[in-house]
Protein backbone atom coordinates (compact mmCIF):
# COMPACT_ATOMS: atom_id res chain seq x y z
CA UNK A 1 0.00 0.00 0.00
CA UNK A 2 1.86 3.52 -1.02
CA UNK A 3 0.05 5.22 2.22
CA UNK A 4 1.63 2.38 4.18
CA UNK A 5 -0.26 -0.14 6.75
CA UNK A 6 -0.40 -1.42 10.23
CA UNK A 7 -1.13 -4.82 11.53
CA UNK A 8 0.33 -7.65 13.69
CA UNK A 9 2.82 -10.31 14.00
CA UNK A 10 4.13 -13.14 16.09
CA UNK A 11 7.16 -15.95 15.17
CA UNK A 12 4.29 -18.88 15.68
CA UNK A 13 5.40 -21.66 13.09
CA UNK A 14 2.91 -23.78 11.52
CA UNK A 15 3.06 -27.06 13.31
CA UNK A 16 3.66 -29.32 10.02
CA UNK A 17 5.50 -27.31 7.56
CA UNK A 18 7.46 -24.93 10.58
CA UNK A 19 7.65 -22.41 8.09
CA UNK A 20 6.07 -18.84 9.79
CA UNK A 21 2.74 -17.97 10.46
CA UNK A 22 3.36 -13.99 10.06
CA UNK A 23 0.43 -12.04 10.35
CA UNK A 24 -1.63 -15.55 9.22
CA UNK A 25 -1.24 -16.85 12.57
CA UNK A 26 -4.99 -17.88 13.98
CA UNK A 27 -3.72 -16.16 17.10
CA UNK A 28 -3.65 -12.68 16.16
CA UNK A 29 -7.28 -12.64 15.50
CA UNK A 30 -10.27 -12.48 18.10
CA UNK A 31 -13.26 -14.06 16.73
CA UNK A 32 -14.45 -10.96 15.21
CA UNK A 33 -11.54 -10.61 13.27
CA UNK A 34 -9.99 -7.66 15.92
CA UNK A 35 -6.42 -7.46 16.24
CA UNK A 36 -5.72 -10.14 19.55
CA UNK A 37 -4.19 -7.81 22.36
CA UNK A 38 -2.18 -11.05 23.77
CA UNK A 39 -0.77 -12.05 20.95
CA UNK A 40 1.89 -10.81 18.62
CA UNK A 41 3.36 -7.33 18.46
CA UNK A 42 2.80 -4.52 15.62
CA UNK A 43 3.69 -3.73 12.77
CA UNK A 44 3.99 -1.02 9.92
CA UNK A 45 4.70 -1.44 6.39
CA UNK A 46 5.17 0.86 3.89
CA UNK A 47 5.89 1.65 -0.08
CA UNK A 48 9.39 3.53 -0.77
CA UNK A 49 10.43 5.37 -3.33
CA UNK A 50 12.34 3.06 -5.70
CA UNK A 51 16.16 2.54 -5.57
CA UNK A 52 18.21 4.07 -7.99
CA UNK A 53 18.46 1.52 -10.05
CA UNK A 54 14.54 1.35 -10.47
CA UNK A 55 13.93 -1.68 -7.73
CA UNK A 56 10.88 -1.76 -5.64
CA UNK A 57 10.80 -1.75 -1.67
CA UNK A 58 9.23 -1.77 1.19
CA UNK A 59 9.58 0.08 4.50
CA UNK A 60 8.69 -2.78 7.16
CA UNK A 61 9.28 -2.48 11.23
CA UNK A 62 8.07 -4.97 13.39
CA UNK A 63 8.04 -5.16 17.42
CA UNK A 64 6.53 -1.95 17.94
CA UNK A 65 4.77 -2.28 21.37
CA UNK A 66 1.32 -0.97 20.91
CA UNK A 67 -0.89 0.53 17.92
CA UNK A 68 0.08 3.82 18.56
CA UNK A 69 3.94 3.45 18.44
CA UNK A 70 3.63 2.16 14.65
CA UNK A 71 1.28 5.06 13.52
CA UNK A 72 3.47 7.35 15.26
CA UNK A 73 6.58 5.80 13.53
CA UNK A 74 4.42 5.13 10.22
CA UNK A 75 3.52 9.18 10.08
CA UNK A 76 7.19 10.06 10.67
CA UNK A 77 8.11 7.62 7.93
CA UNK A 78 5.50 9.63 5.76
CA UNK A 79 6.82 13.09 6.64
CA UNK A 80 10.26 12.79 6.49
CA UNK A 81 9.32 11.59 2.51
CA UNK A 82 6.86 14.47 1.84
CA UNK A 83 10.02 16.82 2.48
CA UNK A 84 11.71 16.42 -0.90
CA UNK A 85 8.28 16.86 -2.24
CA UNK A 86 8.69 16.21 -5.99
CA UNK A 87 12.45 15.86 -6.29
CA UNK A 88 13.04 12.34 -7.23
CA UNK A 89 16.60 12.12 -6.23
CA UNK A 90 16.18 13.29 -2.69
CA UNK A 91 13.44 11.08 -2.34
CA UNK A 92 15.19 7.77 -3.18
CA UNK A 93 17.90 9.43 -0.87
CA UNK A 94 14.83 9.70 1.83
CA UNK A 95 14.28 5.74 0.79
CA UNK A 96 17.79 5.16 1.35
CA UNK A 97 18.12 7.01 4.63
CA UNK A 98 14.76 4.70 5.62
CA UNK A 99 15.58 1.53 4.41
CA UNK A 100 19.03 1.77 6.45
CA UNK A 101 17.53 2.37 9.49
CA UNK A 102 14.95 -0.10 9.49
CA UNK A 103 18.59 -2.78 8.66
CA UNK A 104 20.25 -1.51 11.67
CA UNK A 105 17.64 -1.80 13.65
CA UNK A 106 18.35 2.70 14.45
CA UNK A 107 15.44 5.57 14.82
CA UNK A 108 14.62 6.96 11.95
CA UNK A 109 16.02 10.27 11.05
CA UNK A 110 15.39 13.28 12.59
CA UNK A 111 13.11 15.17 10.60
CA UNK A 112 14.64 19.04 11.52
CA UNK A 113 17.88 17.20 11.27
CA UNK A 114 16.41 15.88 7.19
CA UNK A 115 15.21 19.40 6.32
CA UNK A 116 18.50 21.57 7.13
CA UNK A 117 20.42 19.00 5.29
CA UNK A 118 18.24 19.70 2.31
CA UNK A 119 18.89 23.09 2.19
CA UNK A 120 21.97 22.39 0.66
CA UNK A 121 23.00 19.80 -1.99
CA UNK A 122 25.36 17.85 0.15
CA UNK A 123 24.60 14.09 1.11
CA UNK A 124 21.12 13.40 3.60
CA UNK A 125 22.76 10.42 5.62
CA UNK A 126 24.20 10.71 8.84
CA UNK A 127 27.39 12.44 9.20
CA UNK A 128 30.29 10.05 10.36
CA UNK A 129 31.97 10.32 14.17
CA UNK A 130 34.87 13.23 14.38
CA UNK A 131 37.18 9.79 14.15
CA UNK A 132 36.26 8.44 10.99
CA UNK A 133 35.60 11.72 9.06
CA UNK A 134 39.52 12.73 10.38
CA UNK A 135 40.88 9.41 9.27
CA UNK A 136 39.29 9.37 5.68
CA UNK A 137 40.37 13.32 5.98
CA UNK A 138 43.74 12.58 6.22
CA UNK A 139 44.31 10.55 3.34
CA UNK A 140 43.24 13.08 0.76
CA UNK A 141 45.23 16.16 2.08
CA UNK A 142 47.34 17.60 -0.48
CA UNK A 143 49.86 18.90 1.96
CA UNK A 144 53.55 18.21 2.06
CA UNK A 145 55.15 15.21 3.96
CA UNK A 146 56.17 17.48 6.54
CA UNK A 147 52.66 19.29 7.55
CA UNK A 148 50.66 15.56 6.59
CA UNK A 149 52.75 14.43 9.47
CA UNK A 150 52.20 16.80 11.99
CA UNK A 151 48.85 16.53 11.19
CA UNK A 152 48.66 12.70 11.79
CA UNK A 153 50.71 12.91 14.99
CA UNK A 154 48.06 15.83 16.29
CA UNK A 155 44.85 13.85 15.19
CA UNK A 156 46.17 10.26 16.32
CA UNK A 157 47.34 12.02 20.00
CA UNK A 158 45.23 14.48 20.41
CA UNK A 159 41.85 15.12 18.73
CA UNK A 160 40.82 11.50 17.92
CA UNK A 161 41.06 10.51 21.82
CA UNK A 162 39.30 13.35 22.73
CA UNK A 163 36.55 14.52 20.36
CA UNK A 164 36.38 11.00 17.83
CA UNK A 165 33.28 9.50 19.03
CA UNK A 166 31.73 12.79 18.60
CA UNK A 167 29.15 12.53 15.27
CA UNK A 168 30.68 15.50 13.32
CA UNK A 169 26.90 17.30 12.42
CA UNK A 170 27.52 17.36 16.20
CA UNK A 171 30.27 18.65 17.35
CA UNK A 172 30.34 21.66 19.31
CA UNK A 173 32.66 24.32 21.26
CA UNK A 174 31.48 22.29 23.97
CA UNK A 175 33.61 19.47 22.74
CA UNK A 176 36.81 21.59 21.79
CA UNK A 177 36.83 23.61 25.10
CA UNK A 178 36.33 19.99 26.94
CA UNK A 179 39.27 18.94 24.81
CA UNK A 180 41.66 21.96 25.78
CA UNK A 181 40.53 21.71 29.87
CA UNK A 182 41.54 18.33 29.59
CA UNK A 183 44.87 18.56 28.12
CA UNK A 184 45.47 21.44 30.60
CA UNK A 185 44.82 18.73 33.60
CA UNK A 186 47.27 16.26 32.21
CA UNK A 187 49.72 19.32 31.96
CA UNK A 188 48.91 20.12 35.62
CA UNK A 189 49.35 16.21 36.49
CA UNK A 190 52.69 15.54 34.26
CA UNK A 191 54.20 18.99 36.16
CA UNK A 192 53.38 17.49 39.53
CA UNK A 193 54.76 14.13 38.47
CA UNK A 194 58.38 15.98 37.83
CA UNK A 195 58.12 17.64 40.83
CA UNK A 196 56.70 14.84 43.19
CA UNK A 197 58.69 13.79 46.33
CA UNK A 198 58.49 10.19 45.26
CA UNK A 199 61.36 8.79 42.83
CA UNK A 200 58.89 6.37 41.46
CA UNK A 201 56.33 8.85 40.54
CA UNK A 202 58.89 11.26 39.26
CA UNK A 203 60.23 8.05 36.83
CA UNK A 204 56.33 7.70 35.54
CA UNK A 205 57.13 11.22 33.91
CA UNK A 206 60.04 10.97 32.61
CA UNK A 207 60.10 11.60 29.20
CA UNK A 208 57.09 13.04 29.10
CA UNK A 209 56.53 16.66 28.39
CA UNK A 210 53.24 18.93 28.80
CA UNK A 211 51.61 20.12 25.52
CA UNK A 212 52.84 23.60 25.54
CA UNK A 213 50.75 26.45 23.96
CA UNK A 214 52.27 26.26 20.16
CA UNK A 215 51.20 22.55 19.90
CA UNK A 216 47.50 23.57 21.55
CA UNK A 217 47.34 26.07 18.39
CA UNK A 218 48.78 23.81 16.14
CA UNK A 219 46.14 21.25 17.69
CA UNK A 220 43.18 23.85 16.97
CA UNK A 221 44.57 25.19 13.45
CA UNK A 222 44.27 20.99 12.37
CA UNK A 223 40.97 20.59 13.87
CA UNK A 224 39.47 24.23 12.26
CA UNK A 225 40.98 23.53 9.02
CA UNK A 226 39.44 19.75 9.10
CA UNK A 227 35.90 21.28 9.85
CA UNK A 228 36.32 23.86 7.31
CA UNK A 229 36.89 21.15 4.86
CA UNK A 230 33.94 19.01 5.59
CA UNK A 231 32.16 22.14 5.15
CA UNK A 232 33.43 22.89 1.54
CA UNK A 233 32.49 19.07 0.86
CA UNK A 234 28.63 20.07 2.54
CA UNK A 235 29.06 16.83 5.16
CA UNK A 236 28.02 19.48 7.70
CA UNK A 237 26.64 22.92 7.80
CA UNK A 238 26.62 25.96 10.15
CA UNK A 239 29.76 27.31 11.62
CA UNK A 240 33.21 25.93 12.63
CA UNK A 241 33.29 25.21 15.93
CA UNK A 242 37.19 25.12 16.18
CA UNK A 243 37.25 28.40 14.99
CA UNK A 244 34.99 29.67 17.83
CA UNK A 245 37.44 28.52 20.56
CA UNK A 246 40.42 30.49 21.26
CA UNK A 247 43.65 29.21 22.95
CA UNK A 248 46.20 30.76 24.86
CA UNK A 249 49.39 30.48 22.33
CA UNK A 250 51.94 33.74 22.05
CA UNK A 251 54.75 33.37 20.66
CA UNK A 252 57.67 32.87 23.10
CA UNK A 253 59.54 36.46 22.61
CA UNK A 254 63.75 36.06 23.01
CA UNK A 255 65.25 37.01 25.92
CA UNK A 256 69.25 38.74 25.91
CA UNK A 257 71.25 36.80 27.98
CA UNK A 258 72.50 40.27 30.06
CA UNK A 259 75.20 39.28 33.05
CA UNK A 260 72.73 39.00 35.62
CA UNK A 261 70.95 36.37 33.61
CA UNK A 262 73.95 34.61 32.93
CA UNK A 263 75.12 34.52 36.91
CA UNK A 264 72.06 33.59 37.73
CA UNK A 265 72.01 30.38 35.07
CA UNK A 266 75.35 29.75 36.58
CA UNK A 267 74.81 29.77 40.23
CA UNK A 268 71.48 27.44 39.43
CA UNK A 269 71.08 26.18 35.85
CA UNK A 270 67.48 28.20 35.34
CA UNK A 271 67.37 29.60 31.97
CA UNK A 272 64.70 32.58 31.77
CA UNK A 273 63.04 31.93 28.92
CA UNK A 274 62.29 29.30 26.07
CA UNK A 275 63.80 31.47 23.32
CA UNK A 276 67.38 33.32 24.16
CA UNK A 277 69.57 35.11 22.36
CA UNK A 278 73.64 36.03 22.85
CA UNK A 279 74.41 39.49 22.97
CA UNK A 280 76.95 40.74 20.48
CA UNK A 281 79.94 39.89 22.40
CA UNK A 282 79.02 36.13 23.36
CA UNK A 283 78.00 35.83 19.80
CA UNK A 284 82.18 36.77 18.96
CA UNK A 285 83.21 34.13 21.97
CA UNK A 286 81.40 31.76 20.16
CA UNK A 287 82.22 31.92 16.41
CA UNK A 288 85.82 32.69 17.59
CA UNK A 289 85.48 28.46 19.34
CA UNK A 290 84.04 27.65 16.23
CA UNK A 291 86.39 28.54 14.29
CA UNK A 292 89.37 26.37 16.18
CA UNK A 293 87.28 23.56 17.20
CA UNK A 294 84.41 22.94 14.24
CA UNK A 295 86.24 24.74 10.84
CA UNK A 296 83.59 22.67 8.94
CA UNK A 297 80.75 24.11 10.68
CA UNK A 298 81.68 27.30 11.73
CA UNK A 299 81.10 28.83 8.21
CA UNK A 300 77.50 27.76 8.13
CA UNK A 301 77.09 29.48 11.59
CA UNK A 302 78.44 32.59 10.97
CA UNK A 303 76.43 33.10 7.96
CA UNK A 304 73.14 32.45 10.30
CA UNK A 305 74.85 34.10 13.02
CA UNK A 306 75.17 37.30 10.78
CA UNK A 307 71.87 36.90 8.52
CA UNK A 308 69.56 35.15 10.10
CA UNK A 309 68.69 32.27 7.33
CA UNK A 310 66.85 29.77 8.88
CA UNK A 311 68.59 25.84 9.61
CA UNK A 312 67.12 24.46 6.76
CA UNK A 313 67.86 27.19 4.13
CA UNK A 314 71.74 27.28 5.17
CA UNK A 315 71.81 23.76 4.62
CA UNK A 316 70.07 23.93 1.95
CA UNK A 317 71.63 27.18 0.10
CA UNK A 318 72.44 26.43 -3.57
CA UNK A 319 76.40 26.71 -4.84
CA UNK A 320 74.83 28.80 -7.46
CA UNK A 321 72.91 31.31 -5.28
CA UNK A 322 75.86 32.11 -3.69
CA UNK A 323 77.60 35.43 -5.23
CA UNK A 324 80.36 36.56 -3.48
CA UNK A 325 81.80 38.86 -5.98
CA UNK A 326 78.41 40.59 -5.61
CA UNK A 327 77.95 39.95 -1.91
CA UNK A 328 74.81 38.34 -2.23
CA UNK A 329 73.40 34.85 -1.64
CA UNK A 330 69.40 33.85 -2.86
CA UNK A 331 67.50 31.84 -0.75
CA UNK A 332 65.07 29.42 -2.79
CA UNK A 333 65.75 26.04 -1.78
CA UNK A 334 65.88 24.14 2.03
CA UNK A 335 66.56 20.83 3.68
CA UNK A 336 63.90 19.85 5.33
CA UNK A 337 63.52 16.79 7.70
CA UNK A 338 60.06 14.60 7.29
CA UNK A 339 60.74 12.57 10.44
CA UNK A 340 64.18 11.60 10.55
CA UNK A 341 64.61 11.92 6.13
CA UNK A 342 65.97 14.74 4.89
CA UNK A 343 64.18 16.62 1.88
CA UNK A 344 65.00 19.00 -0.18
CA UNK A 345 61.91 21.46 -1.10
CA UNK A 346 61.25 25.38 -2.07
CA UNK A 347 60.77 27.48 1.34
CA UNK A 348 57.57 27.27 2.38
CA UNK A 349 56.11 30.69 1.62
CA UNK A 350 56.44 33.30 -1.30
CA UNK A 351 57.78 35.58 1.43
CA UNK A 352 60.68 32.61 1.63
CA UNK A 353 62.38 33.02 -1.72
CA UNK A 354 64.67 36.10 -1.09
CA UNK A 355 67.98 38.06 -2.08
CA UNK A 356 70.36 38.01 1.62
CA UNK A 357 72.88 41.11 1.20
CA UNK A 358 76.43 39.97 2.79
CA UNK A 359 78.40 41.91 4.37
CA UNK A 360 82.53 42.21 3.90
CA UNK A 361 82.92 39.90 6.83
CA UNK A 362 80.83 37.20 5.89
CA UNK A 363 82.13 37.39 2.18
CA UNK A 364 85.47 36.81 3.76
CA UNK A 365 84.72 33.91 5.86
CA UNK A 366 82.82 32.16 2.76
CA UNK A 367 85.79 33.08 -0.02
CA UNK A 368 88.31 30.89 2.79
CA UNK A 369 86.16 28.28 3.07
CA UNK A 370 85.23 27.90 -0.74
CA UNK A 371 88.86 27.68 -1.31
CA UNK A 372 89.07 24.87 1.47
CA UNK A 373 85.99 23.41 0.16
CA UNK A 374 87.89 22.98 -3.20
CA UNK A 375 90.58 21.31 -1.52
CA UNK A 376 87.87 18.63 -0.08
CA UNK A 377 86.79 17.54 -3.55
CA UNK A 378 90.49 17.93 -4.70
CA UNK A 379 91.52 15.31 -2.06
CA UNK A 380 88.39 12.97 -2.53
CA UNK A 381 88.73 12.56 -6.62
CA UNK A 382 86.12 11.24 -8.38
CA UNK A 383 84.04 9.98 -5.17
CA UNK A 384 83.15 13.40 -4.53
CA UNK A 385 79.51 14.15 -4.99
CA UNK A 386 78.16 16.45 -6.81
CA UNK A 387 75.21 18.15 -4.89
CA UNK A 388 74.80 21.38 -6.01
CA UNK A 389 75.26 22.60 -2.33
CA UNK A 390 76.79 25.11 -1.07
CA UNK A 391 77.81 24.09 2.55
CA UNK A 392 78.72 20.60 2.71
CA UNK A 393 80.67 18.12 4.92
CA UNK A 394 84.73 17.10 4.06
CA UNK A 395 83.07 13.99 1.98
CA UNK A 396 81.03 16.59 0.28
CA UNK A 397 78.12 14.87 1.50
CA UNK A 398 75.14 17.42 2.71
CA UNK A 399 75.04 18.15 6.00
CA UNK A 400 71.96 16.37 7.51
CA UNK A 401 69.83 19.52 10.09
CA UNK A 402 70.04 17.35 12.90
CA UNK A 403 73.36 16.51 12.64
CA UNK A 404 73.78 20.98 12.48
CA UNK A 405 71.54 21.11 15.45
CA UNK A 406 74.03 18.11 17.52
CA UNK A 407 77.51 19.64 17.02
CA UNK A 408 76.05 23.38 17.89
CA UNK A 409 74.97 22.07 21.09
CA UNK A 410 78.27 20.33 22.06
CA UNK A 411 80.40 23.30 21.32
CA UNK A 412 77.99 25.30 23.19
CA UNK A 413 78.73 23.22 26.19
CA UNK A 414 82.25 23.20 25.46
CA UNK A 415 82.91 26.40 25.11
CA UNK A 416 80.97 27.76 28.43
CA UNK A 417 78.29 29.76 27.09
CA UNK A 418 74.95 30.22 28.17
CA UNK A 419 72.76 27.77 25.97
CA UNK A 420 70.65 28.89 23.34
CA UNK A 421 68.83 26.65 20.62
CA UNK A 422 70.74 26.46 16.63
CA UNK A 423 67.62 28.42 15.68
CA UNK A 424 68.43 31.34 18.32
CA UNK A 425 71.09 32.60 16.44
CA UNK A 426 68.41 33.69 13.98
CA UNK A 427 66.87 35.81 16.81
CA UNK A 428 71.03 36.72 17.79
CA UNK A 429 71.03 38.00 14.35
CA UNK A 430 68.11 40.38 14.03
CA UNK A 431 68.00 41.47 17.60
CA UNK A 432 71.72 42.95 16.61
CA UNK A 433 70.54 44.44 13.64
CA UNK A 434 67.79 46.42 15.25
CA UNK A 435 70.46 47.12 18.27
CA UNK A 436 72.57 48.44 14.98
CA UNK A 437 69.74 50.56 13.81
CA UNK A 438 68.81 48.32 10.58
CA UNK A 439 65.17 49.53 9.20
CA UNK A 440 62.74 47.12 10.55
CA UNK A 441 61.78 46.73 6.42
CA UNK A 442 64.75 45.70 5.77
CA UNK A 443 65.59 42.95 8.49
CA UNK A 444 61.84 41.76 7.81
CA UNK A 445 63.09 41.06 4.18
CA UNK A 446 66.38 40.03 5.25
CA UNK A 447 64.73 37.32 7.66
CA UNK A 448 61.74 36.41 5.13
CA UNK A 449 58.91 37.18 7.36
CA UNK A 450 55.41 37.93 5.52
CA UNK A 451 55.25 40.98 7.19
CA UNK A 452 56.95 43.50 9.35
CA UNK A 453 54.22 43.28 12.11
CA UNK A 454 55.70 39.46 12.86
CA UNK A 455 58.98 40.78 12.71
CA UNK A 456 58.27 43.98 15.03
CA UNK A 457 56.52 42.14 17.44
CA UNK A 458 58.84 39.14 17.81
CA UNK A 459 62.47 41.29 18.18
CA UNK A 460 61.59 44.98 19.38
CA UNK A 461 60.70 43.86 22.43
CA UNK A 462 64.76 42.77 23.65
CA UNK A 463 66.22 45.57 22.28
CA UNK A 464 66.85 47.98 25.28
CA UNK A 465 68.72 50.40 23.44
CA UNK A 466 65.93 51.38 21.37
CA UNK A 467 63.46 52.16 24.61
CA UNK A 468 66.49 54.00 26.45
CA UNK A 469 66.76 55.99 23.12
CA UNK A 470 63.24 56.71 23.40
CA UNK A 471 63.20 57.33 27.16
CA UNK A 472 66.35 59.72 26.61
CA UNK A 473 64.44 61.58 24.15
CA UNK A 474 61.34 61.80 26.82
CA UNK A 475 63.71 63.40 29.10
CA UNK A 476 65.67 65.76 26.86
CA UNK A 477 62.15 67.28 26.04
CA UNK A 478 60.74 67.75 29.31
CA UNK A 479 64.32 69.37 30.45
CA UNK A 480 64.36 72.16 27.49
CA UNK A 481 60.54 72.91 29.01
CA UNK A 482 62.34 73.40 32.32
CA UNK A 483 65.19 75.42 31.19
CA UNK A 484 63.25 77.48 28.65
CA UNK A 485 60.31 78.04 32.16
CA UNK A 486 63.50 78.70 34.00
Amino acid sequence: MPDGSIFKRCGCRHPETGKPFGNDCPKLRRPNRAWSSEHGHWTYQLELPPTADGGRRQLRRSGLPTRRAAADELDHARDLLALAKGDRRRRTEIGDLLQNAARAKRPLPEIDRIRQRLRGDGPLADAPTVADYLTGWLTHLSVDDNTLHGYESIVRVHLIPHLGEVPLDKLRTSHVRAMFAAIERRNDDIRAAKTSPDPAVRRSAAGVRPTGPTTRQRIRACLRKAINDALADELIVGSNPAALVKTPGDRPLPIVWEDERVQRWKDTGTVPGPVMVWTDAQLVDFLDHAARHAPDLHPMWHYMAYRGPRRGEACGLRDSEVRLHRRETTINNQIATHGYTPVQKPPKSRSGNRDVALDADTVKVLTTYKARRAEWQLAAGPAWPDTGLFFVRPDGQPWHPNAVTQRFRRLVRKAGLPPIRLHDLRHSAATIALDAGVDIKVLSDQLGHSTTTLTRDTYQSVTKQLHQDAADAVAKKINQKRRKAG
